[in-house]
């Protein structure tokens, strides 16, 4: 539901920290609980939202922390041992419920310091990056309009089987400075390296934008647009990739092992707030209804035309139809609509509430309307095994850190530019198959939806790259991006085959350029197993 919203900052760019000296003592939590974060099969960090005095923080990496810490891009944290993006720890920690967000980075800052021993500096340093600039012409932009604070939306999009072939978004009252922030974040893929404003426009500006995702390029043909040529014509700016100086974090030192909580601090800590909307409305869709549109703002959640299964699977945060038993046939058909509102308190330029809290407060809405009754039991579940057939895997620099990012590795050609149809790029470094395997999930999780295992026996680290096409593209398919549906085993069991258009699965990418394979076998995992649920909600 709030996939793409989530890459869509929602906060106005903070200004950094000064480094410097102070005879005050910093501002600190009262309290704060730091430990390392439960094995989880998705891995994005969640929380970072200060609510009734409590503040939690979950399955953060030190990049993670650092960058909320001090105001910054991940790309400018630099330095520092091999495990900085790959270890993850939660925080929860007690503070006034009127700390402004910019005290709370400061809190974040000292708890770094004392409980992770973490000493960094500041540098200028020559980094890659797209420039928006101004074009030849005049800019084809529009002086804000109103008072209202900055933001971008996207845009409803038809639902399935439609084919979306554009995101369209609308951003209102944007300094170009926050406009580069945004366009990263809705542009995804286009962006391997950050962007930065070298316009040289002052004041703020209205700014609608339509272009194709990287990821289906290949079938628009030739009514696709890149981000690249939508800014250039439909903004009258322009982006280029060039090397330019940037204020960056160098981390000095730190400890992979954070200090000891004090005693008894899980029960000094502030309960988490209620899981529950504070006024919600919830109907059936209108017959015929085609936009499917979900969207968070100002603390309020809109939801049109999901299907009821959607809105368990995204509940109970589940991502695959073997995950759910018990599923009656009306979950697919009856579709809803949700409007509601989040209860905030705090400052008012406070983030809104986490993804993890809305799910919560959704599962407590369904099951409240919906008179759902559910239970958790194992059940054998088709799964992954990572195996070795003819590696081709080169040995990492040990120098670098463990990690994973959607681009091409520093200095080389990206192969999407000439084979568009291969939309999905990952570069891997320093990296273990068992950490790889861990992975898998989060890198390519149309293909694959529960936890791979490593069964290779390739020992050490290694740095590789690979690229396919996003799931759901190939064989014909819509979607892309990051979710679309796998494709469905061959009788055989083996994944889908690529397409002879070019399109490579994500199977046949790993065995093909990194001589990896991977294959299915039935795993016993926790099932959602729905005892009961009413095919009409409770009256508002």
């Amino acid at each position: 539901m709030m996939r793409v919203l989530a890459r869509i900052p929602l906060i106005a760019i903070l200004s950094g920290a000064a480094f410097g000296q102070s005879t005050e003592a910093p501002p600190a939590f009262e309290l704060a609980d730091v430990h390392v974060s439960p094995h989880a099969t998705n891995l994005n960090m969640s929380g970072g939202v200060l609510r009734a005095g409590r503040y939690d923080l979950r399955k953060a990496t030190m990049v993670d922390m650092i960058r909320i810490a001090y105001g910054v891009d991940a790309d400018k944290v630099l330095g520092g041992p091999s495990w900085l993006e790959t270890d993850r720890f939660d925080v929860i920690a007690k503070a006034p419920p009127s700390t402004s967000p910019e005290t709370l980075r400061l809190m974040l800052q000292a708890l770094l310091a004392d409980r992770f021993k973490l000493v960094v500096h500041n540098e200028t340093k020559p980094l890659p990056a797209f420039a928006l600039t101004v074009g030849k012409g005049k800019p084809k932009l529009k002086e804000a309009e109103g008072s209202g604070g900055p933001g971008c939306q996207g845009q409803p999009q038809p639902a399935p089987p439609a084919q979306v072939m554009y995101v369209v978004v609308t951003c209102r009252n944007m300094t170009m400075e926050v406009f580069v922030r945004n366009l990263r974040g809705f542009g995804g893929p286009y962006f391997s390296v950050p962007v930065v404003d070298m316009t040289g426009l002052k004041g703020s500006w209205d700014v609608d934008l339509k272009f194709t995702p990287r990821a289906l390029i290949a079938i628009t043909g030739a009514d696709a647009i890149t981000i690249f040529d939508a800014v250039d014509k439909q903004l009258g700016l322009k982006l280029d990739q060039q090397t330019i100086p940037a204020a960056v974090i160098v981390v000095d030192s730190v400890n992979q092992k954070p200090t000891a909580n004090p005693p008894g601090v899980t029960t000094s800590l502030p309960p988490r707030p209620p899981a529950e909307f504070e006024v919600a409305d919830i109907k059936p869709s209108m017959p015929g209804a085609t936009n499917q549109m979900a969207r968070i703002q100002n603390g309020r959640v809109d939801v049109q035309n999901f299907p009821l299964k959607t809105l368990i699977t995204l509940a109970w945060d589940i991502n695959s139809d073997e995950m759910l038993a018990g599923a009656p046939k009306f979950l697919d058909s009856a579709r809803f609509d949700i409007i509601a509102k989040v209860s905030t308190s705090g400052p008012a330029n406070a983030p809104q509430v986490d993804f993890d809290d809305l799910r919560l407060m959704l599962r407590a809405l369904l099951v409240d309307r919906f008179k759902i009754v559910t239970h958790t039991e194992d059940r054998p579940v088709t799964a992954y095994t990572l195996l070795a057939a003819k590696p081709k895997l080169k040995k990492a620099d040990p120098s670098n850190r463990t990690a994973w990012k959607e681009g091409p590795a520093p200095a080389s050609k990206d192969p999407r530019d000439t084979n568009p149809i291969l939309a999905r790029l990952v570069t891997c470094t320093n990296m273990t198959m068992a950490q790889f395997a861990d992975l898998l999930p989060n890198i390519a999780p149309g293909y694959i939806r529960t936890p791979v295992l490593d069964s290779t026996g390739i020992e050490g680290a290694w740095d590789f790259t690979f690229n396919f096409t996003p799931a759901g593209l190939g064989q014909g398919g819509g979607g892309g991006g990051r979710g679309g549906d796998a494709p469905q085993p061959a009788a055989s069991g083996a994944p889908g085959a690529s397409d002879p258009n070019g399109a490579l699965t994500l199977f046949d990418a790993l065995n093909k350029q990194l001589g990896l394979k991977l294959e299915m076998q039935k795993r016993p995992m926790p099932v959602l197993v729905i005892d009961h649920v009413e095919e009409k909600p409770t009256e508002n």
